[in-house]
């Protein structure tokens, strides 16, 4: 009897059907254990080891596979074909030893595909566990945790509110971030055309564009305002023109590759208006296997992939249903290879493919529940369009003159032969308007004008990125991976970092501090060169390259340099440089232009202000001037004003001058107090309340510091402390257990050891 682990049951009854009575198949769902999530769970000191976590569930998943272990001869570990698939049956294989509950072989099986053929060819071709595979997982889990447990504490401290920093999360969304200032920055210019209708000598009318006025060739730019345009279409609107040049080509467009999981994700967003998650969900369920009229069945290959590739069967197999189902002129001579284009990519087995092209969408329509059915349908046509003969356009330009060199120019674009376009056509993020076929010309034809107009044009910002466009970018820049995509994507959201707004991302505010935070203290690290080359180390430690000692020992030491220059930088200092870098977005008035002038108490100077309740832009002269303004478009109410003024806390008051450690006025569910910033080394803050008798507009660096000291040792008296302090009914006095009620003025920062035991002497005489 050998045991069989895959990563989920529902892989599980699809494979269990191709293996006979003398396998188990067990699932693992998932990983069995992870890194602990808590702060110290990587050591770098000790060469970067890690404490590993094991929950409930993965405990339970874990006593299983031991349980249904006993009585076999051989545990085959057949989780999928990657790195994250190869580090879970290291786990359960490194967790199966410690517990000396492993006590036959083990084999590490791979397919990529999930049919009786894939799998038995796996069984025939069993490995070890790819060691090197493991030391880039290892590696990453070890980068994500060191950065982010790193950055997030101190954007907790530094900027309240953010919630985290991440590796590759940090720096998607920079690129949102960024994309919203050029669009902000974007400063629309004018720009005019001439477009006019002709009359062909069979009447068809067709339009053509001036290209050239009066023999200068026309620039975007060169046609600027009204009067020009104006001017010159009067000018032109009695010339009479005839076609000078006709010139006709034939131009082939190839089909794009079969996808790859970046891809997928694109076109699934693009055509279906999927988002990148639950594509690969639907992906999943089509990998893994579904109900067909009462049996489980695989439809497509593995569907993490780098690689564009197809097995020679596979091709085979689409290339025989081409020429049954669309004839022997929609496939080439030859099969089409293709070469990836992506940056450090991964070259896996095969790109993702119908497991068989026979089994066309069609056949599945009343079998396959809607979003599964359109996923495929996808893929499918995909992965057949990728072996099919190149589409043939005639593509026709037509240049019509008048005696003063005057030039319009029309495009035609006719298609000749539909080859792949008969099944897909790529989608593209900016659709362009194709042009269409032209009349039949032929040069000196006389071309009369039907109309002449002047159009005003203004140029347009840079779009917003969209799920399939910002997954595009990461791709095209090598920044994370393609199974990390969807992951990604939803955290920024999750955080409340990003929104997707019509299928745009935007920016959150807080987003947008944060990436102004991360890029002005820790610019290295969301460089899109910096991850991208971290990317390629991963690749080399799993192709042997590199090992993960190395990679790592050198990002520490330079990481840990970067976050000490930071550890003398006060809030004050962020604010500041928050209020620099974003200062077209903070301080852009309703007339367009920039000011920190404040305009209610016309003195004061705007500043950014982060509390509780969110971030917003008020006066310096606060309290006495009240003037707030929100950062986001939706209209300020009187609620609003008190919850942001209110929310002027946390209050930079200074540094302790003994050891250069923050102090700050803070608000707390029951009121106001006094922080100093906290050292690692330490579980919490020093905190101090705010004492009724104590006007908080008055509280000052020098007044905080005093705060702190309590409870203060006075000196002794009959041998034991006396001690004074600030409790919650006020100041006292203590001494041998023996509490005393002082005055509640600020007399209590310069009491003196005599008066403190006259109060006790006082209360307890009686």
């Amino acid at each position: 009897m050998r045991l069989v682990v895959v990563e989920s049951p529902a892989k599980a009854k699809t494979i269990n059907k191709y293996l006979g009575k003398e396998y188990k198949v067990v699932a693992s769902y998932g990983h069995v254990r992870n890194l602990l999530s808590k702060d110290g769970s990587v050591r770098p000191e000790d060469g970067f080891s890690m404490i590993w976590d094991i929950d409930t569930s993965g405990k339970k998943r874990l006593n299983e596979i031991a349980s249904q272990l006993k009585g076999c001869d051989e545990l085959l570990l057949a989780t999928d074909p990657d790195r994250e698939g190869e580090a879970i049956s290291w786990h359960i294989k490194e967790l199966l030893q410690e517990g000396k509950k492993l006590k036959v072989p083990f084999k590490r099986v791979v397919f990529h595909e999930i049919t009786r053929s894939a799998i038995e060819e796996a069984l025939a071709n069993p490995r070890g566990i790819n060691a090197s595979l493991v030391d880039a997982y290892l590696t990453r889990c070890a980068l994500d945790y060191l950065i982010g447990f790193t950055l997030s504490p101190i954007l907790w401290r530094k900027l309240p509110g953010s919630k985290s920093a991440g590796r590759v999360q940090s720096v998607a969304l920079r690129m949102i971030s960024d994309r919203e200032t050029e669009i902000e920055a974007f400063e629309k210019k004018e720009f005019w055309s001439i477009e006019g209708k002709f009359i062909a000598k069979d009447k068809k009318i067709f339009g053509a564009r001036l290209t050239h006025y009066k023999g200068e060739k026309l620039e975007k730019f060169s046609i600027n305002n009204s009067k020009y345009a104006n001017s010159i279409k009067e000018a032109l609107i009695s010339h009479e023109f005839s076609a000078t040049s006709v010139e006709k080509k034939v131009a082939k467009r190839n089909p794009a590759p079969a996808f790859i999981t970046s891809t997928l994700q694109q076109e699934a967003s693009r055509k279906l208006g999927f988002g990148a998650k639950k594509t690969m969900q639907l992906a999943q369920n089509l990998y893994e296997g579904i109900d067909i009229n009462g049996e489980r069945v695989a439809l497509i290959t593995y569907m993490r992939t780098d690689s564009v590739n197809l097995s020679k069967e596979a091709i085979e197999r689409i290339r025989d249903l081409i020429f049954k189902k669309y004839g022997d002129n929609f496939a080439p001579e030859k099969a089409r290879i293709y070469h990836t284009k992506v940056k450090n990519a991964q070259e896996a087995h095969e790109a993702i493919r119908p497991i068989d092209a026979f089994v066309t969408p069609d056949s599945l329509k009343d079998n396959v529940p809607g979003d599964l059915y359109k996923l495929y349908d996808l893929i499918w046509k995909r992965a057949v369009a990728s072996q099919m003969s190149s589409a043939e356009f005639e593509q026709v330009q037509v240049d019509i003159s008048d005696k003063e060199k005057n030039i319009f120019r029309a495009n035609g674009n006719t298609m000749k032969f539909e080859g792949f376009i008969k099944v897909y056509v790529e989608g593209k993020d900016d659709e362009e308007e194709e042009d269409g076929a032209l009349p039949v010309i032929t040069v000196r034809d006389q071309l009369p004008t039907e109309s002449l107009e002047a159009l005003q044009h203004f140029t347009t910002p840079p779009p917003r990125f969209s799920e399939a466009s910002l997954v595009k970018k990461m791709e095209e820049l090598g920044i994370g991976r393609p199974s990390t995509y969807a992951n990604i994507l939803q955290v920024l959201r999750d955080r409340g970092y990003a929104k997707l707004e019509k299928k745009f991302f935007t920016p959150e505010i807080r987003g947008r501090l944060v990436t102004s935070f991360l890029t002005s203290f820790f610019s290295k690290y969301l460089e899109y060169g910096f991850t991208a080359n971290l990317e390629q180390s991963l690749d080399d430690i799993s192709n042997g390259n590199k090992t993960k000692l190395e990679i790592l020992t050198n990002f520490w030491k330079d990481f840990c340099q970067n976050v000490d220059t930071t550890k003398g930088i006060k809030i004050s200092d962020v604010i500041n440089k928050l209020n620099e870098s974003l200062e077209a977005f903070l301080f852009r008035t309703e007339k367009g232009d920039i000011s920190r002038s404040c305009p209610e108490c016309k003195t004061g100077e705007l500043s950014l202000k982060i509390g509780k309740f969110g971030s917003f832009v008020g006066c310096s002269k606060y309290p006495e001037c009240k003037y707030v303004r929100k950062l986001d478009s939706s209209p300020m109410t009187n609620e609003d004003k008190t919850i942001m003024q209110s929310s002027e806390y946390p209050k930079f008051l200074g540094t302790d001058p003994a050891d250069n450690t923050e102090i700050s006025l803070r608000k707390g569910p029951y009121g106001l107090y006094i922080q100093k910033d906290f050292k690692k080394s330490q579980e919490k803050p020093q905190r101090a309340a705010i004492p009724s008798f104590l006007n908080p507009v008055e509280v000052d660096l020098k007044m905080a510091l005093a705060l702190l000291q309590f409870p203060k040792n006075l000196g002794n008296f009959e041998g034991e402390e006396v001690k004074i302090g600030l409790g919650k009914y006020g100041p006292y006095a203590l001494h041998k257990g023996k509490y005393a009620s002082l005055p509640q003025t600020p007399d209590i920062f310069t009491m003196n050891l005599d008066d403190a035991i006259a109060a006790i002497l006082k209360k307890h005489s009686r």
